[in-house]
């Protein structure tokens, strides 16, 4: 009984994508969200995307925004679709891809409030990389020509085009943010993906 405990244990984090120690990873991603809220609203200040603090010098809030949330509600939002992206996607690169995904990712939504949408003056918050980190799944699940690639391509472009077009916008919610960080992470995703083409074919015998 332990062992067939144990099995579905297994397979349950496989399906996840919790096993091979990648909860280690999801679990201080969290941690680290959570201890940004619990240091208070002065931290929060101080690491948020605010346009006339970065155009001042504060440049680290290009990266350190999409850690900060506003309330304990949003930063549960965001840690649900952490876990939701992580149970799709989590095994489609390995950690160091997953790193230049979101770095990049960060820096393209910053990069896109400062140029392309002036009247956003602040944004805190993960969704957008949590967009980045969708695309970037989409992208590799279509080049490997998986079942659910083009689930994740018109599921993801539907609810873009809907914010940007035909949905109300919610208050304190920035959807360019999703649109900048979407199309990052295709981008970057389909970079990532055709190298690992052309290494496998320079690879075969």
């Amino acid at each position: 009984m332990a062992r067939d405990d144990a099995n579905r244990l297994n397979r349950l984090a496989s399906i996840l994508q919790w096993d091979r120690g990648r909860w280690i990873w999801l679990l201080l991603i969290l941690v680290l969200l959570d201890l940004v809220l619990g240091l208070g609203d002065t931290l929060g200040a101080l690491l948020r995307y605010d346009r006339g603090a970065i155009g001042a010098g504060g440049w680290w809030r290009l990266l350190t925004a999409h850690i900060v949330h506003l309330d304990v509600h949003h930063l549960i939002l965001n840690e649900l679709g952490l876990v939701l992206v992580w149970s799709l996607f989590a095994a489609d690169y390995d950690a160091v891809e997953w790193l230049v995904i979101v770095l990049a990712g960060a820096l393209a939504i910053s990069s896109g409030l400062w140029w392309w949408s002036p009247r956003v003056a602040w944004y805190v918050g993960a969704s957008g990389i949590l967009h980045t980190v969708m695309a970037a799944g989409a992208a590799r699940h279509l080049i490997e020509r998986a079942w659910d690639r083009w689930i994740l391509i018109l599921g993801l472009g539907v609810k873009l085009a809907y914010e940007q077009f035909g949905g109300h916008e919610q208050p304190l919610v920035v959807v360019d943010a999703h649109l900048y960080g979407a199309l990052c992470g295709f981008i970057v995703g389909a970079a990532l993906c055709g190298r690992m083409v052309i290494i496998r074919h320079r690879n075969k015998p």
